[in-house]
């Protein structure tokens, strides 16, 4: 494959994903968008190019997601959190301090790749963060609290139940982490694109897909990493091998999350592309009557 001489940071195998690669790859999209690619550029070159710049770059404001709350982040800054949500025998306090760290991340991450086609005040952010922290801990102690006081359970299927315990209280803490975060989206609505990329108008019922579609796939994340490793865990624990070293329980835990992270992740993200379309005859009139497109386009977020 012949590679650019004029863009060398795009060679196959050195991938520096510096601020100046990042350059290079936002200047070879245009590029190509206003037709005066250099010489030798290959259609695998703009792809790479087309996958860092979506992985760093807010598609709304252009600008740069912070590293931990990009989607590419999720994964190694997300999985701690997960791993010390799953570990056994949890206590109130650590229940609520893990529940916070998760939702404090996970609206981060919300907000980060959210809609931002409209303003969003700061009081909303905090009043949406609140919430859904508040939803979480509540839902986790609950039903830790219910099952303590379950005495007819003996003490092992006790310890597995508690180990589910925090996908309901995650799933359910999530929708209102989604919710809160952008419910602002709904009241001020989303632009919404036309073939060529013109803003047609702003519509709340784009809004309402674009958080719904959001809100289902945090509800999907979660189902694997939160189901598995406890159904996993439960079963290595009883391998006679572990029973004698149990120092290695905690670094294999924390293998199964990782790799179950990484792979709920992609599928949960692929489950609603990014920019969604949707039929005007579903919009408002003012919309409809503003486009002859039948479809329209619309950043649903991350």
């Amino acid at each position: 494959m012949a590679e650019s001489a004029a863009c060398p940071a795009f060679q196959l195998g050195r991938p520096r994903y510096d601020q100046k690669r990042l350059k290079e790859c936002i200047k070879l999209l245009d590029d190509y968008k206003h037709g005066s690619l250099p010489p030798g550029v290959s259609d695998v070159q703009l792809w790479e190019a087309q996958k860092i710049k979506q992985a760093i770059i807010h598609p709304d404001t252009g600008e740069k997601i912070f590293m931990p709350f990009r989607m590419s982040g999720y994964v190694p800054f997300g999985t701690p959190i997960v791993i010390g949500l799953l570990l056994p025998n949890q206590t109130v306090v650590s229940t609520i301090i893990w529940q916070w760290l998760n939702q404090s991340h996970n609206a981060c991450v919300n907000y980060a790749n959210r809609n931002a086609t409209k303003p969003t005040p700061t009081s909303k952010f905090i009043q949406g963060y609140a919430g859904a922290v508040t939803s979480a801990v509540s839902i986790a102690v609950g039903l830790n609290v219910l099952i303590q006081k379950a005495n007819k359970l003996n003490p092992a299927t006790r310890m597995i139940i508690q180990r589910f315990v925090p996908f309901p209280a995650v799933a359910s803490a999530n929708i209102c982490n989604v919710g809160l975060m952008r419910h602002n989206e709904l009241s001020e609505g989303i632009d919404v694109l036309d073939n060529n990329g013109n803003i047609v108008g702003s519509s709340k019922i784009a809004a309402r897909h674009a958080i719904m579609e959001t809100a289902f796939t945090r509800v999907v994340l979660p189902m694997p990493i939160f189901v598995l490793p406890p159904i996993i865990m439960s079963y290595l624990e009883r391998l006679r091998f572990l029973q004698s070293n149990r120092r290695l329980l905690l670094p294999i835990h924390s293998v199964v999350c990782l790799v179950t992270f990484g792979l709920s992740l992609p599928v949960a993200i692929s489950l609603f592309p990014q920019m969604s379309q949707i039929e005007v005859s579903c919009l408002e009139p003012e919309i409809a009557m503003a486009t002859d497109c039948k479809v329209v386009t619309y950043n649903k977020g991350l």
